[in-house]
C-alpha cells in the first residue's frame, strides 16, 4: 500500500470530520453526525476522492475498540450490577421485535422464491436486530449523559443486544450449514464471560497495586491500553464475541481502580484526535449508490422503517414495563435504535452464507447512516426536552473534581476540554 496515499487519505478524513463536525456543533447537534456526513461527502457516494482500503478499516476498527474501552473505564459498575436484569429484559425485547419486523417486510415485498423466503425474512430480521452501541456511547458522552441510569442501561442492553444477536446468526446460519453448532456458540459465550469474570478480579487486584504504587504513571495507560488490545483479541478470535464486547469488558476491570479516569483521558487524547474521527467518517465512505433501482429504494425506505419503529417499540416498551416513566423509556428506545458494525457484519456474513443477495447491501448500509444521525439527533431533543436530574448532578460533580485538581496542579479548566 502507498504510503503517500495513506497521508493524502489520513489528511483528507480528518479535516473534513472536524469542518462537518463543528459545523454539526454550530447548528447544536452532536459532533458525532458531522463526521458521518463527512464520510458521505469525501467518499463514493459524493466526490470520492477518499475510498475505505484496509487500512482505514482497520483504524477504524481500532477507534470503536477504543471507545468501547474508554466507555467501559466510565461506567459506574454498581449501577451497571443494578440495571443489569432490566437491560437483559431491554436486549431481549429489542432483538424479538426487530426481528419479527424485518421477516415481515421482506416477505412484503415478494423477494425470493416461495421456498426460501421465510428463511431469508428471519435472516433480514437478524440483520434488524442488531445494535451498534459506539455511536450511542459517542452522543451521550458528549452531552454527559453516559454515566446515569438511563445511559448505563442502553449501554448494557446494548452489549447483551450484540452477544444475543451473534448467537442468532449462529443458529440461523446453522440451519443451512450443519457444521455450524448453536450449542457451541452459546457453550463459547458463558466461557468467554466465566473467564472474563474470574481474569477480572485478578487482573484488578494486580492494576489496583500498580495504580498505588505508580499513580498517574506512564505505564499505568500503556498496560491498561495492552489489556483493552489483548481483550479484544481474545473475545473474537477464541470466543467468537466481538471485540468491541471484549475492549468494554477490560474498561469495566479498571473501572473502580484509582487512575481510572487518568487512564480514559489518556484514552481519550488518541480517540478523540485520530482514530475516533476515521471510525465516524469510514461509516459514511463504505456507502455507494451503484446498481440501485427503484425497487431497492422502496425497499430501503421500508427496512429503514421498520427498523427504527421496531427497535423503539421493542426496548421502550420493555423500559416502561420494568418500570422507567415514559421519557426515559423513550430515550433507551431511541439510544438502542442505532445500527452499525455489528450488523455490517452480520449481514456480510448472510452474503458469505448465501443467504442475502448482494443487493440488499446497499439497503443495510443506507439504514446504518440514516440510524447513526437520527439516534444523536433525537436523543439530544429528548434529553433538552426531559434532563436527567441525576446526569446533571454527575456532571456538575466532575467539573468540580477538575476544578480541585486544576487547584492543586495549576492547571485551566481548557486543558479539560476537548474541543474548540
Amino acid at each position: 500500500m502507498d504510503l503517500m496515499i495513506i497521508l493524502r487519505n489520513l489528511a483528507i478524513i480528518l479535516v473534513a470530520a472536524k469542518l462537518c463536525g463543528l459545523i454539526a456543533r454550530k447548528l447544536k447537534a452532536p459532533q458525532v453526525v458531522g463526521e458521518i456526513i463527512a464520510g458521505l461527502i469525501i467518499g463514493p457516494a459524493l466526490l470520492n476522492i477518499v475510498v475505505k482500503d484496509d487500512f482505514i478499516t482497520g483504524m477504524a476498527e481500532i477507534g470503536v475498540i477504543l471507545l468501547m474501552f474508554s466507555a467501559g473505564l466510565g461506567t459506574d459498575l454498581k449501577e451497571l450490577v443494578k440495571t443489569g436484569p432490566v437491560a437483559l429484559l431491554v436486549a431481549l425485547s429489542g432483538v424479538a421485535v426487530p426481528l419479527v419486523g424485518g421477516m415481515l417486510v421482506y416477505m412484503a415485498f415478494g423477494f425470493g422464491t416461495p421456498d426460501t423466503r421465510l428463511y431469508e425474512g428471519i435472516f433480514m430480521g437478524t440483520v434488524l436486530s442488531a445494535t451498534s452501541v459506539s455511536i450511542t456511547v459517542q452522543a451521550l458522552k458528549e452531552m454527559g449523559h453516559l454515566k446515569g441510569k438511563v445511559g448505563t442501561t442502553i449501554l448494557s442492553a446494548a452489549i447483551l443486544d450484540d452477544i444475543i444477536g451473534i448467537i442468532l446468526l449462529t443458529v440461523v446460519i446453522g440451519f443451512k450449514d450443519p457444521e455450524v453448532s448453536p450449542v457451541d456458540v452459546c457453550i463459547k459465550t458463558i466461557l468467554f464471560f466465566v473467564l472474563a469474570i474470574v481474569l477480572g478480579f485478578a487482573l484488578y487486584f494486580l492494576f489496583k497495586w500498580i495504580s498505588k504504587r505508580w499513580p498517574h504513571s506512564r505505564r499505568i495507560p500503556i498496560f491498561g491500553l495492552v489489556l483493552c488490545f489483548a481483550a479484544a483479541y481474545c473475545s473474537e478470535e477464541f470466543f467468537g464475541i466481538a471485540d468491541i464486547t471484549g475492549a468494554y469488558v477490560a474498561g469495566i476491570i479498571l473501572c473502580n481502580i484509582q487512575d481510572a479516569g487518568y487512564i480514559e483521558r489518556k484514552m481519550d487524547i488518541s480517540s478523540y484526535m485520530i482514530f475516533g474521527p476515521i471510525f465516524f467518517a469510514s461509516i459514511g465512505l463504505q456507502t455507494s449508490f451503484d446498481n440501485f433501482n427503484l425497487q431497492i429504494l422502496w425497499f430501503s425506505i421500508a427496512l429503514v422503517a421498520v427498523a427504527l419503529i421496531t427497535k423503539i417499540l421493542g426496548c421502550g416498551a420493555m423500559a416502561k414495563v420494568c418500570k422507567f416513566d415514559v421519557p426515559d423509556s423513550l430515550k433507551i428506545g431511541v439510544g438502542m435504535m442505532n445500527r452499525g458494525e455489528v450488523a455490517l457484519i452480520v449481514a456480510q456474513k448472510g452474503l458469505d452464507a448465501g443467504l442475502m443477495d448482494a443487493k440488499f447491501f446497499t439497503a443495510v448500509i443506507i439504514l446504518i447512516i440514516v440510524s447513526s444521525i437520527l439516534t444523536p439527533i433525537l436523543l439530544k431533543l429528548l434529553y433538552s426536552k426531559w434532563p436527567d436530574k441525576k446526569d446533571n448532578e454527575l456532571l456538575n460533580t466532575e467539573k468540580l473534581a477538575q476544578e480541585e485538581v486544576g487547584a492543586t496542579y495549576n492547571i485551566t479548566p481548557n486543558d479539560f476540554e476537548q474541543d474548540e
